[in-house]
């Protein structure tokens, strides 16, 4: 989503890379460590487990009521190698409950009852020794044996906020966009056991890897989007719309396959009552849908994958009146291919990618929830931060709950990559001036501090610039090719799988071959400033010593010198300039100029006092 209390006890245990520094480690990670479920080179361990369910999911949504009808069948399978005997279940909707507390603004009028259990069965069994708490949901059951299954029916319904809108609810009289709408089991890992924290409104998400097949019965003329593929497409849709629907599947070009006059002739859906749409996901960690009755719909596709030569189909779904998404569907096929063949070169994993013209700044498997903006620099920003993070938690099984940085980071980074590639005259500095003016401060933390405990200016630069900017140094410090190798080392150590943050600092030490721990611990586990100053320069014999010093964290360091004769030249220093700790770093440039003034400082560098950052020289 494009936007205290520090790790409490930290034991120093051996060198996690190649060389010497040591980062500070948990205990609960360092028993993983010893457990053989995740190890030192940043792989999954060979006892590495993780659980997951099979969800068959029936719903029927009344657009003028909002109540939701749904039914749930769930088998869930445990992996671990523990008993469990109780059982973990989120109630995401409770978010809206009255007396739940909460982070999220909500009005008062949006308030209600949440969600109502009707009926909860185990293995056949009705069950009613049950506990609701705000948005979880405790299921005492029979002990549940390693390597066993247990099932799960649940029939529930909520009303749906029509206000409010968090991340999910109506977005106008005949659209909705509905997300966290099914009781789901929680993630049980090797790390904490069950993930207990409470929606809040704040913190994202931590799912499991599920296979869903679902049924969602809507009124006549109302048009179904939604995570994973559509199997009924005759069923629901007239002959026409199918015909196009599988057109752009196959072709690069757009294919209007909603229009205006299909609305006003109401030739879109078959004309029945109520209309099914069924889907169907595998190894996926959401599901989520939206309707509209006067949505148009564009849509193409590209390949993905130069060997398999796969397609993804791109949507963009959206209100007529909003003029800004007539674009969205050709900055989507950009940001599906830039993904794809240049940051971070891997194929696009799913199927289809559908941005839907909502109320939020949002991203689930294989949908985006975006809200119309002003200007199509904002427009492409929007469409590629969110559509990254298909990579990011989604490909990648991300706890966003405590480490938000480990997702909004890398869709940060996307983004700035991404959009001077969809349009050239884009310099994206999202979130860079507020790294440099709250650095050092009282809402300054460690990255590695728990999302729930971040505060202020915080919880948004500690979550996405911050990390973006040490991912992109990074990158500058080991080169296109060599940090792409990394990369692909963490991706294919954790996708479809559970990353923690060690994973990720030791696969990329593993991937480059580079001892980084010296900075990860620095960027990640350290307070600081981020501030450099120019100290001098000094004329030899061949040209100019120039001092920069650093009262902080590592930053690369890029200088503008202007000569006498009024020519000008680039001089750039990546990070391993402070890889010994130094806070002073001397840079020779070799000229037989002279110089006449030094300005230091880039669009992706964070000074927090830029008043030394330029020297006159007489």
């Amino acid at each position: 989503m494009k936007f205290l209390k520090l790790i409490a006890l930290f034991i120093l245990t051996g060198s996690l890379a190649i060389g010497q520094t040591k980062l500070p480690v948990e205990s609960v990670f360092e028993r993983t460590y010893q457990n053989k479920t995740r190890i030192f080179d940043g792989k999954p361990g060979e006892k590495y487990w993780q659980n997951s369910s099979n969800y068959n999911l029936k719903v029927n949504f009344n657009p003028i009521s909002r109540l939701l009808f749904g039914k749930v069948d769930v088998v869930y399978t445990n992996n671990s190698p523990d008993t469990l005997k109780t059982i973990w279940f989120k109630l995401y909707p409770n978010l809206y409950k009255k007396g739940v507390p909460r982070k999220a603004k909500l009005s008062e009028s949006d308030l209600g009852d949440g969600v109502k259990i009707e009926s909860l069965a185990a293995n056949g069994k009705t069950m009613n020794d049950y506990n609701i708490d705000g948005t979880n949901m405790t299921v005492n059951v029979q002990p549940l044996l390693p390597g066993k299954t247990i099932n799960f029916s649940i029939s529930y319904h909520y009303i749906l906020n029509k206000g409010s809108h968090m991340r999910t609810g109506q977005v106008d009289e005949g659209s909705h966009f509905i997300a966290y709408f099914f009781p789901r089991i929680a993630v049980y890992d090797d790390v904490d056991g069950w993930n207990k924290f409470p929606y809040t409104g704040a913190e994202e998400f931590y799912n499991d890897f599920d296979n869903f097949n679902a049924e969602i019965t809507v009124p006549g003329g109302y048009a179904v989007w939604a995570t994973g593929d559509l199997k009924n497409a005759n069923d629901v849709f007239q002959k026409e719309i199918v015909s196009r629907i599988s057109s752009a599947e196959k072709n690069d070009a757009v294919t209007d396959v909603i229009t205006e006059k299909d609305l006003a002739d109401k030739r879109v859906t078959q004309n029945k009552p109520f209309n099914t749409f069924k889907f169907s996901a595998k190894n996926v960690t959401d599901f989520v849908f939206a309707l509209s009755d006067h949505y148009l719909w564009k849509s193409s596709s590209l390949i993905v994958d130069s060997t398999t030569k796969r397609r993804t189909r791109v949507d963009a779904v959206f209100n007529p009146k909003h003029k800004d998404f007539y674009e969205v569907i050709e900055f989507a096929r950009k940001t599906v291919d830039a993904m794809s063949f240049k940051f971070p070169k891997w194929p696009f994993p799913y199927s289809h990618e559908t941005v839907f013209d909502g109320l939020d700044q949002m991203e689930y498997p294989m949908m985006v929830n975006d809200n119309p903006v002003d200007s199509r620099e904002d427009a492409i920003t929007l469409t590629d931060h969110e559509i990254f993070h298909t990579m990011f938690p989604f490909y990648m099984g991300i706890n966003e709950t405590k480490y938000g940085w480990m997702d909004e980071g890398w869709a940060t980074i996307g983004e700035w990559l991404i959009s001077p590639m969809i349009d050239s005259t884009i310099v994206d500095e999202y979130g860079i001036q507020n790294t440099a003016s709250s650095s050092g401060g009282k809402d300054d933390s460690p990255i590695m501090t728990l999302t729930p405990d971040l505060k202020g200016s915080g919880s948004f630069t500690n979550s996405y610039p911050k990390p973006a900017l040490a991912y992109l140094f990074v990158k500058d410090y080991l080169g296109d090719e060599l940090f792409t190798k990394a990369l692909h080392q963490y991706i294919k150590n954790w996708n479809g799988k559970h990353p923690m943050p060690y994973d990720f600092f030791n696969s990329i030490n593993k991937g480059s071959g580079k001892d980084l721990n010296w900075f990860w611990k620095r960027w990640f586990f350290e307070g600081g400033v981020t501030d450099m100053a120019i100290k001098s320069a000094i004329k030899t014999a061949d040209g100019y010593t120039i001092t920069i010093e650093n009262k902080g964290k590592p930053l690369p360091i890029d200088l503008m010198l202007k000569f006498d004769d009024g020519s000008t030249e680039k001089n750039h220093s990546t990070i391993s300039v402070w890889e010994k700790g130094n806070n002073e770093t001397m840079i020779n440039i070799k000229t037989q100029k002279k110089l006449s003034k030094v300005v230091m400082g880039d669009a992706h560098t964070p000074d927090k006092a830029k008043s030394d950052n330029s020297l006159s020289i007489n």
